[in-house]
């Protein structure tokens, strides 16, 4: 027989959706989601990174397939949901509401919430918002949203990744490289796709480059994928430009609205995209959660350290109900 990769040893063995369907949030926005594992299980939803990455099969590896029942779902403007890259009607205070609607519609009264990058602000700001609604937390690669985090994915990066962020910077004329963001929003803007699916590639590999402690080919060209990397730049920085649409520091300050939701925190130590100081802070701020610091590890969620710590979190938050 074949040996086992890390990857098949460490996640759940793949499996496929009992369910999906496509839920119309309003005229414009149409929801893709699907759920898997046990119907009768405890609910757990996937929140994917962003914002713009989508969801993908691998990520219901995450969950003992026998205990939970996994939602999965493409937040607005990306994935398999429609239209696609669209940032009309799309701020977090919409994807936080979507995400209420969408477990009202499968019935669900509360859920645990799981979420990477992105998807652990939007599991963060959905959890303070209702957090009656959340019978758990597991959020990897904290990311706080604040405009010094913002600023060190645009330049701070390059601290650790120079040739990256040179190419990232570099794809700009130099006249623009002192405001990156704005020079990239008006090629990703631009109607013409010869014009914004270069400038989302530019953008989305300079994330993929910068995502693992070790190189990985394999995650650059994942992240430089066309339609991929179309909805996560241009949503991405779209979201930068607006402060995500929270208050500076809002999900610090409202901690308190989550502290007695149990949950866990995962973090790799060498994470450049979202640097431990944010889930050390969060940590700090929210005492009822487990702090796992993962001592070889960067951002991504299939580093083999970050894997098996969030497989050892879904099965600590099991009977969390």
């Amino acid at each position: 027989s074949e040996p086992m990769t890390g990857l098949q040893r460490d996640l759940y063995p793949p499996i496929e959706r009992l369910e999906n369907g496509r839920l119309q949030l309003d005229e414009l926005h149409t929801m893709h989601w699907e759920v898997a594992g046990n119907p009768d299980g405890q609910p757990a939803v996937f929140l994917h990174g962003g914002p713009g990455a989508g969801a993908s099969a691998d990520h219901r590896r995450f969950f003992d397939p026998g205990h939970y029942r996994i939602v999965l779902y493409d937040q607005r403007g990306c994935g398999r949901s429609t239209p696609l890259a669209e940032t009309r009607a799309n701020t977090t205070q919409h994807l936080v509401a979507d995400l209420e609607r969408l477990r009202t519609h499968l019935g669900i009264e509360r859920w645990l919430l799981f979420g990477g990058s992105w998807g652990s602000t939007l599991a963060l700001a959905y959890a303070q918002a209702h957090p009656e609604r959340v019978s758990g937390l597991v959020v990897r690669g904290v990311f706080l949203c604040r405009p010094h985090e913002i600023d060190w994915f645009l330049t701070g990066m390059r601290a650790f990744f120079p040739e990256a962020w040179e190419r990232f910077a570099g794809y700009l004329p130099e006249a623009e490289r002192g405001d990156l963001l704005a020079g990239y929003l008006e090629r990703l803007n631009d109607p013409d796709p010869a014009v914004h699916v270069p400038a989302a590639r530019a953008w989305a590999m300079y994330e993929g480059a910068c995502s693992t402690l070790l190189p990985s080919p394999e995650t650059v060209a994942a992240f430089g994928e066309d339609k991929l990397a179309l909805s996560l730049a241009r949503l991405e920085a779209t979201y930068f430009a607006n402060g995500v649409f929270l208050r500076e520091n809002q999900l610090l300050d409202e901690a308190g609205r989550i502290t007695d939701i149990p949950g866990v925190i995962v973090q790799g130590r060498y994470d450049v995209i979202c640097p431990i100081a944010s889930a050390y802070e969060l940590s700090r701020a929210w005492p009822r959660a487990q702090y796992v610091v993962v001592p070889d590890a960067g951002h991504s969620a299939m580093e083999p350290g970050v894997r098996r710590a969030l497989v050892a979190a879904t099965e600590r938050m099991k009977g969390q109900a």
